[in-house]
């Protein structure tokens, strides 16, 4: 049995929560690479949050970012993705909706791809290939 990775899923609570329950629920599928550990936090943290995320990130193999048509307004997303890359997290960016524009938070790289969201592509996507 293939050892599934633990993913913390970085996402705009205001506008896209409805696509990250989905995306979590994508992990209990029995050919699921991976397992939902953690994700972006509405309610603010005691203490300083993005310390706290960031310890919460030690615990995860990959960080999926989920890009909605707001995201590049989410800060939390943004701070959320510059913990992961000072961690050197691995890291993709992953359009919430097929059919809208869907936009990288601004911490996000010029050559982060935003990738189409779809089973096969997650499953690649979640193994390493990018």
């Amino acid at each position: 049995m293939v050892t599934k990775k633990r993913a913390f899923i970085s996402f705009d609570i205001d506008h896209d929560e409805g696509t990250k329950i989905m995306l979590a629920g994508q992990a209990n599928l029995p050919d699921s690479p991976f397992d939902f550990k953690d994700n972006s936090v509405k309610e603010h943290l005691t203490g300083d949050w993005k310390q706290k995320v960031s310890q919460r990130m030690d615990n995860v193999d990959v960080v999926i970012v989920l890009c909605g048509t707001m995201t590049h307004t989410a800060s939390g997303v943004a701070a959320e993705l510059s913990i992961a890359k000072e961690k050197n997290k691995p890291y993709f960016l992953l359009a919430a909706y097929p059919d809208k524009n869907c936009t990288k938070p601004t911490s996000a790289s010029a050559s982060d791809k935003v990738y189409n969201w779809t089973w096969p592509n997650l499953k690649t996507l979640i193994s390493g290939g990018r």
